[in-house]
């Protein structure tokens, strides 16, 4: 496995567990996975800060599947990351729904319990309409 894969499996691991309903719900979770200055675009095309963000995910009323597909990272520096994928959720008759492509900027943050650790900079989410 090549440095890049497996920095690609680690950034896919975190990213998915913003997409788990029980951890979208513990602001303490989100927050360590979250960047100080963390920002985000929905997919509305409203912009979100970090603080915004946590009570938005705890005050979910819905907690839909989300699936995620065809990860991309890219390096920016031995640092940053940029992580590209597709998201999706399903219906009750199990049709694709919210079709969204995803974009996340990743940061090597110094201020974790165990010292350095990845955290989130930056996410946008982009409707997919076909």
């Amino acid at each position: 496995m090549t440095e890049l894969s497996t920095l690609l499996s680690v950034i896919q691991a975190l990213e998915i567990q913003l997409h788990n309903p029980a951890l979208r719900l513990d602001a303490n979770r989100v927050d360590k996975l979250l960047h100080d200055d963390f920002e985000e675009v929905g997919r509305s095309g409203q912009c979100y800060n970090k603080v915004q963000t946590i009570a938005a995910l705890k005050n979910e009323s819905q907690h839909l599947s989300i699936y995620a597909e065809d990860f991309v990272l890219t390096m920016i520096t031995t640092e940053t990351v940029l992580l590209r994928y597709k998201s999706f959720q399903r219906d009750i008759g199990d049709n694709v729904t919210r079709r969204t492509e995803r974009s996340s900027i990743w940061v090597l943050s110094p201020s974790g319990p165990n010292g350095r650790q990845w955290q989130m900079r930056f996410h946008q989410g982009t409707a997919i309409n076909h």
